[in-house]
């Protein structure tokens, strides 16, 4: 039987130089919590506040001193990550907040996101490129899984079936439509490199122009906004 990392009422503290990204992680699974905590503790941009396997530890977390950056599960044995989310948002304004979780119902997707969560993916464990998307979260992107995509456009879609129609997009080359393929489907910067034969650094510039020729700020606007201009279909 696989130990917890700490018990319940005694979250993994870790000290934190100034001016460094104050992390949070919440993730009842011990062994991927685990896993996750290795990862940002090693991870230079920031360092790990704590890693808690409970909403009430996480609570207790966040109340406790500034956090930046939260990194939650849905599920938990008492309640529900969302709850995390709403309380960052009460007490750290600024701070964002990202889901990584097995579910995907639109429902669920929605309340996440409704609630504050900046970013959305999916617990496929072997593709998840953590600090990958954390540092596009501090970029001001969205990272969401391709399939959390198609439940934000959706509702888009449903939300705005009365709206007036979106402005025609400037003109996409075709290495931009690639790389709006890529988007939709959820791929990393490494992904796309790889997939497209580019380097990985010319991989922003793209989607930088993606982003202004769509008028979007993030990924999932982006492919809402393409999808409104019948430039993809999903």
């Amino acid at each position: 039987m696989d130990k917890p990392a700490h018990t319940p009422a005694q979250p993994a503290e870790l000290s934190s130089p100034d001016g460094a990204c104050r992390v949070l992680l919440v993730e009842d699974d011990g062994p991927l919590r685990e896993r996750f905590a290795r990862l940002l503790a090693a991870w230079p941009g920031g360092q790990l506040v704590a890693a808690c396997a409970t909403l009430g530890q996480a609570l207790q977390a966040l109340q406790g001193g500034r956090i930046d950056l939260l990194i939650t599960d849905l599920r938990l044995p008492d309640g529900h990550g969302t709850q995390a989310i709403r309380l960052l948002r009460s007490l750290h304004p600024q701070a964002e907040a990202m889901v990584i979780s097995v579910l995907a119902d639109d429902a669920t997707v929605i309340e996440a996101i409704e609630a504050g969560a900046a970013g959305y993916l999916l617990k496929d464990a072997d593709s998840i490129e953590l600090l990958e998307a954390i540092e596009e979260l501090r970029a001001g992107r969205s990272p969401i899984s391709s399939s959390i995509a198609r439940v934000i456009v959706r509702r888009l879609g449903a939300a705005g079936a009365d709206a007036p129609a979106v402005p025609p997009a400037e003109a996409l080359t075709p290495r931009e439509t690639e790389i709006l393929w890529g988007i939709a489907r959820g791929l990393t910067y490494a992904e796309l490199a790889q997939q497209l034969g580019i380097s990985r650094q010319t991989v922003p510039v793209h989607i930088k122009n993606v982003y202004r020729k769509l008028e979007a700020t993030n990924r999932s606007e982006a492919v809402f906004n393409a999808s409104r201009n019948g430039l993809i279909r999903l």
